[in-house]
């Protein structure tokens, strides 16, 4: 099953999402419409509303409740999608301009604000505690991830651990929220909750883990941002640090130099020193082996076409080229 095969199973859903995030993107204040519909509307996967939608129905969910949750976690990822450009200072993504590039820091700051605030509104209209407590505790670890970033910037001597503690709570964790919900709102065995949860936090740490290959592999065109933006923003990812753990003296120093002082300007020779090492390897190796242990979680569902789906999209987070 591929990825077109795996949206047009949820078609019909996933443009009920669409048309919530309209109605529930709308504000009296022009400025909130105008940012908020550009940001939504630049051509994102939607990955994660689609896997809570691909959650509720390989857990046998019967009502609407899954458009809800979908819609407020696109809301969430892109509140922090606004947050980060912000904080990464880009003027990229998705092949567009950033909104802070467009409407300034503050209009995107206060708009993040407006998206995760219209998601908590939605959350109390569920009326269930449950997914309260799961979304309130996953917004909170996302911003601790964010933090966590922080400090690791511009520090070279970041480790793995360290980096994948990061990608862990800066993206895995809504990952685990949208498979785990699926679950919750089918009232699911709490071990068929636990597998959606694991499913979809191991699916999440390998895309971010492909998005960081991705920004030494692949071309600008191609993956919508500029080549060596996490260098520039002195983010020591794991390509770079594994090349920098397995090349020689000169070549580790020149990556330390690069992610200490946030330059893009020896990006070629990195380059060449992130394929020399198999830093590109490695970091696939990794992001299949959580694709793996992704897919082995949903052992504990029955099979269905959707947990097919929920199969063939780790197999995507992996191989994609975008």
């Amino acid at each position: 099953m591929d990825i077109q095969s795996i949206y047009a199973l949820i078609q019909d859903d996933m443009q009920a999402v669409d048309q919530m995030i309209q109605q529930r993107l709308q504000s009296e204040v022009v400025l909130i419409n105008q940012l908020g519909h550009y940001i939504i509307n630049s051509g994102g996967k939607r990955l994660r509303p689609a896997i809570a939608i691909l959650s509720a129905h390989a857990c046998g969910y019967q009502g609407s409740q899954h458009i809800n949750l979908a819609t407020i976690i696109e809301f969430i990822h892109t509140a922090t999608l606004l947050h980060d450009d912000v904080v990464d200072n880009s003027d990229m993504r998705r092949g567009q301009q950033t909104a802070n590039n467009l409407w300034g820091n503050e209009a995107s700051v206060l708009v993040g604000d407006f998206l995760y605030t219209r998601s908590f509104e939605m959350m109390v209209e569920l009326q269930s505690m449950q997914v309260m407590q799961i979304l309130s505790h996953t917004t909170n670890i996302i911003a601790e991830g964010e933090v966590l970033q922080l400090l690791n910037c511009h520090d070279a001597d970041t480790t793995e651990s360290r980096y994948l503690q990061v990608i862990h709570h800066k993206t895995a964790k809504l990952f685990e929220a949208a498979g785990q919900l699926g679950a919750v709102i089918s009232n699911s065995r709490p071990e068929v909750e636990q597998a959606m949860a694991s499913y979809a936090m191991h699916l999440g740490s390998a895309f971010q883990l492909i998005d960081d290959l991705l920004d030494y592999s692949a071309s600008s065109d191609v993956i919508g941002k500029n080549i060596g933006d996490d260098l520039a923003e002195g983010k020591p990812t794991l390509p770079l640090i594994y090349a920098m753990r397995n090349g020689n003296r000169e070549q580790a120093q020149l990556i330390r130099t690069a992610i200490e002082q946030g330059q893009r300007d020896q990006i070629d020779s990195i380059v060449e020193i992130i394929e020399s090492t198999g830093a590109i390897k490695y970091t696939a190796t990794i992001a299949r082996q959580e694709a793996s242990a992704a897919q082995a979680a949903l052992n504990a569902l029955p099979s269905s076409e959707y947990t097919e789906a929920l199969s063939a999209l780790a197999d995507f987070a992996v191989e994609r080229a975008y």
